[in-house]
């Protein structure tokens, strides 16, 4: 049996059309909930941190957390283990991580043209036309950036990515999902022994991505009837020691016959590979008005391979809590409009777990008491020695992480 797959443009009647399929038929609905889900179970993050792999947007953090790659691996495998049942109906960019050799996957999109689309927003959100168009936009440029990262291009309506593309705009619900319904039910898109294999070849490949993505590696995983192919797309000093790494993690791994090593396409750009060290401190946000100090302090925590990122006055810093959601502060005490010590108050009054490392020129043990009694993690006075500073990060980092593992 043949497994659907539909993405639509934003307000393009695409809901409609899938419970149109679904009630005429016994394919069963995969909602990008459902993967998100199971991807949340494997991976431990939040589901809020699987769903915004899908966002255009990408957190400061991400080059040293990996978190949209480890996402990413995650969704992958979720959907290789539902992809062993038959008659599904999997909606959303999701769909997209199946590759092309499942051969028994009908591949669907639902367009319209933007009049189209912003008249039915418009009807169905009560919106004026320019929020309309601005949800409409939003929505193409998520799905565009997904696209991207997963080299498929950034056209998410080339219609060599689909078998069929239907103009909703021209075409009724029950008529779409009747031409759909047809196709799905033609030989041509019917289970074979070598589409199961190649469900087959995409589990173990996930499988391989998810293990590594948990040792803090981010390569593409190919697999061919147990054999691995690990493509490194970054470029690295010492190739060879990674190759050694990646193939002792890889090897152990049930169902892998052979482990290979190559490099792609990426590998002569100026992009460094990063592993992932899970125990060093990676989101550290650092709060300080002296531009020339802060700067020089992110750059040389980033050569300790400390994620850092920089907010040069406190309304700043508490805007970039809410959007990157760091899990260590340094912070300035004297600063212009919100200083630190009222920064520090908000911070532990809406997002306790982050630890707060006070560093001041111009502290005193009044300016102290109170810190440490608003839940400052540490005190600390400029200038300060950068390994004393490191070794104070590395013991946040480790109360941080300790929560996680509680929780």
């Amino acid at each position: 049996m043949s497994v659907i797959t539909i993405v639509g443009a934003a307000f393009s009647n695409k809901a409609a059309v899938i419970r149109e399929i679904s009630a005429k038929s016994e394919y069963k609905l995969v909602d990008i909930k459902d993967i998100v889900a199971a991807a949340g179970r494997t991976s431990g993050m939040s589901e809020a941190k699987i769903v915004a792999a899908f966002s255009a947007k990408t957190s400061v953090f991400n080059r040293f957390t990996h978190e949209k790659e480890r996402s990413v691996a995650h969704l992958r495998l979720a959907l290789a283990n539902i992809l062993s049942e038959d008659n599904l109906l999997v909606t959303g960019p999701v769909s997209y991580l199946i590759p092309e050799k499942i051969s028994h996957v009908l591949r669907v999109c639902l367009v319209a043209e933007l009049k189209h689309r912003l008249n039915e927003a418009m009807q169905r959100e009560g919106v004026a036309e320019k929020s309309a168009l601005q949800q409409i936009r939003q929505q193409d440029e998520d799905l565009a950036a997904w696209m991207k990262m997963l080299n498929l291009g950034d056209d998410p309506w080339a219609a060599g990515l689909y078998d069929i593309v239907i103009p909703m705009d021209k075409t009724d619900t029950d008529s779409a999902a009747a031409l759909i319904l047809e196709k799905a039910g033609s030989d041509v898109v019917a289970k074979t022994a070598h589409s199961q294999s190649a469900i087959d070849d995409f589990l173990l490949a996930a499988q391989v991505d998810v293990k590594l993505a948990q040792e803090g590696h981010n390569v593409t995983v190919d697999a061919k009837r147990g054999a691995i192919t690990l493509t490194i797309n970054k470029n690295v000093l010492m190739l060879s020691r990674l190759e050694e790494d990646l193939k002792s993690i890889v090897e152990n791994i049930p169902g892998v016959t052979s482990v290979s090593t190559k490099i792609g396409e990426g590998f002569y750009q100026p992009d460094i590979y990063r592993k992932y060290d899970f125990e060093v401190p990676s989101k550290v946000l650092l709060v300080d008005d002296e531009r020339d100090f802060v700067q020089t302090l992110s750059e040389r925590l980033i050569m300790r391979d400390m994620g850092s990122a920089v907010a040069y006055d406190g309304e700043s810093a508490l805007s970039m809590i809410q959007e990157e959601e760091p899990e260590v502060m340094i912070l300035d005490l004297k600063m212009p409009g919100i200083d630190g010590i009222e920064v520090l108050r908000q911070v532990k009054s809406t997002n306790p777990d982050i630890e707060v490392i006070v560093l001041t020129g111009h502290g005193t043990e009044k300016d102290k008491d109170i810190c440490m009694e608003l839940g400052a993690f540490a005190f600390l006075q400029k200038p300060v020695d950068i390994q004393l500073l490191s070794q104070t990060l590395m013991k946040a980092n480790e109360k941080v992480q300790g929560k996680k593992t509680r929780s």
